[in-house]
């Protein structure tokens, strides 16, 4: 019976012979997390698995801490640590020390770190964005000379808004150069003094995007003065250059929609617009025709003397009323001279009479010399008005040499109710002129 061994003495042995084994103690590994489960206490438990094989795997809280990333079911990763025999259960599994992701999951680990870092620096910012212009006259379109994108963009440019000039420059979009030549093409753009720049291409693998994730060319974005627009990818592809971007489109296509007006819409504005402002100027026109006739039939206007009949016949009046004033004087003088007379009881005294005589002739000299003021006074007043409703007569002002345009039976007072070719009427003081515009200064 001392020939048979325990179960625990032998898993003891097994494991012995494990941690002895130099092999066993560094080991390299790599394969599918599957049954993955992180416990209370911090440690990690899963296995790693293959097409034909499983090995359980555990990775202590101190180890699993250090992680760049956070391990999940699927993973395919890379693991280094050694293998160990867990006595309880007497099974072998390894212990894990470092874990990294494979292949594809590195980059994604990379993508990760990259893009927390530049947001940390304020590159997604939105308060960093430029606006898009909404009349582009010159797009640059960044993409592979040839391939679906441009065609796609340049076509949806052409029925879009074929008013903005296109400038094709073809960019590397996918290897090892790739990288230098999207950040040349972007500074070549941005000197061009175009008003939006497309970068795009066709969709693809991270592996084939990753151009689009490098941090110098994020940077050339984040410097350039002129609107980007980032169509990388299909709809459900991301890449940093995305999220740099002025703004971000899901497809080539769509970038080129989001850069450009519908000139269908803008047909359909302008027509709107030429329908309203005709609208408007009709209506200015009937109505200010309104006024011209209302100012046209006005009576005073058709017979312009009667703005001074009025005054005329009021001078005649003046002229009768001076004339009673000036006789009612001189019967009350010669009245007063005839009460002088019968007051005298002497005989006629010469010198007092001279006196009287003197003053009555001095009286009226200056009577005579008052009356011929205010005659000279009304004359002057009524000829100084007669002038200057001479003046005012519309004869008068084309008798000096001036005219009067007109231009739709509406009097021009503006060089801002001309246009060029416009035809319009000269009146003369003997007849009309029809004329047509052929400068405006």
């Amino acid at each position: 019976m001392d020939k048979y061994l325990s179960v625990t003495a032998l898993t003891k042995y097994i494991k012995y012979k494990f941690d002895q084994d130099p092999h066993l103690q560094n080991v390299f590994i790599k394969g599918e997390i599957s049954n993955f489960k992180r416990h209370s206490s911090g440690h990690l438990y899963f296995a790693l698995k293959d097409d034909k094989g499983v090995l359980s795997a555990m990775m202590f809280k101190s180890s699993a801490s250090k992680l760049s990333f956070e391990p999940k079911e699927g993973d395919q990763v890379l693991i280094e640590g050694r293998i160990g025999i867990y006595e309880s259960r007497g099974s072998y599994q390894i212990y894990v020390q470092t874990m990294q992701l494979d292949g594809i999951g590195l980059l994604y680990e990379k993508f990760e770190a990259l893009k927390k870092e530049l947001s940390q620096k304020g590159y997604f910012d939105a308060n960093h964005k430029l606006a898009l212009p909404k009349y582009p006259k010159k797009i640059a379109i960044l993409t592979a000379s040839t391939g679906a994108a441009i065609r796609d963009i340049c076509s949806t440019l052409d029925k879009r808004y074929p008013l903005a000039e296109q400038v094709l420059i073809s960019t590397l979009v996918q290897g090892k150069e790739a990288k230098d030549n999207i950040i040349n093409n972007i500074n070549k753009a941005d000197a061009m003094n175009v008003d939006v720049i497309i970068v795009g291409r066709g969709g693809g693998s991270i592996e084939d995007l990753w151009s689009f994730n490098e941090k110098e060319v994020v940077e050339a974005i984040y410097n350039c003065s002129t609107p980007i627009i980032s169509a990388v990818g299909h709809e459900t592809d991301t890449t940093l250059s995305d999220f740099v971007s002025d703004i971000r489109a899901a497809t080539p296509t769509q970038a080129a929609i989001i850069a450009t007006p519908d000139i269908n819409e803008l047909y359909n504005l302008i027509n709107n617009a030429r329908k309203y402002l005709t609208k408007h100027i009709t209506q200015s026109i009937q109505s200010d025709k309104q006024k011209l006739n209302q100012l046209s039939s006005y009576y005073k206007l058709k017979s312009p003397s009667l703005l001074y009949d009025q005054e005329i016949q009021q001078l005649d009046d003046l002229h009768k009323q001076l004339n009673r004033n000036l006789d009612q004087i001189i019967l009350r003088n010669n009245h007063r001279i005839d009460i002088l007379q019968n007051k005298l009881k002497i005989g006629p005294i010469e010198h007092s009479v001279n006196q009287y005589r003197q003053t009555l002739d001095r009286l009226n000299s200056e009577q005579s010399q008052q009356m011929n003021r205010i005659i000279n006074n009304k004359k002057q007043l009524l000829s100084t008005k007669l002038v200057q409703l001479d003046a005012l007569s519309p004869t008068q002002i084309m008798l000096r040499g001036y005219s009067i345009l007109e231009k739709d039976d509406k009097i021009i007072t503006s060089k801002e109710d001309l246009n060029i070719h416009d035809d319009i009427t000269i009146n003369l003081k003997d007849g009309k002129i029809k004329a047509n515009v052929k400068e405006i200064r």
